[in-house]
């Protein structure tokens, strides 16, 4: 944990990398940060409001590629597309006839960005959805949270 104000916020659980991710299917939110011990990036929800299965059915959505366009998975593609090297890797397999689908590239943009994350859970989707608006208002943080970078 980067910062005493998120520690002292909820009870987090130890640090894992997301791939290797296995949460409760209980609401709750979790933080990620970028690398074994680097910077938090990202709070988000696992309420089983939109795909189900709480904490679990959240991460194993970005854990299966299958989340581009969403919350964590668009802050991390958007990341890996302005990354010139990441990208050079993926022109590479399309000119040697070894294009990829856009699920893959989610993978790949996934194991790129090396995250790691924690979780608190809570009671219910309104306390896990109250939890997260705290967190993305500590400063100092560089969010990748789309709300956040809209101002909200």
């Amino acid at each position: 944990m980067t910062s005493r104000e998120l520690q002292g916020m909820a009870s987090w659980t130890e640090w894992v990398p997301l791939i290797s991710a296995d949460p409760p299917s209980s609401p709750g939110v979790y933080l990620a940060r970028q690398g074994a011990g680097g910077p938090v990036v990202y709070v988000g929800v696992g309420a089983g409001a939109r795909t189900g299965g709480g904490l679990r059915g959240r991460l194993r959505r970005y854990t299966s590629g299958k989340a581009l366009t969403s919350g964590l998975g668009e802050g991390i593609f958007d990341r890996a597309l302005a990354d010139r090297d990441w990208l050079r890797e993926r022109l590479a397999e399309v000119e040697n006839g070894r294009p990829m689908r856009a699920v893959q590239w989610g993978k790949a943009s996934l194991v790129w960005a090396d995250l790691h994350v924690c979780w608190a859970l809570t009671e219910d989707r309104e306390e896990a959805l109250a939890l997260e608006k705290r967190v993305l208002a500590v400063h100092g943080i560089g969010w990748w949270n789309r709300a956040h970078r809209a101002g909200h």
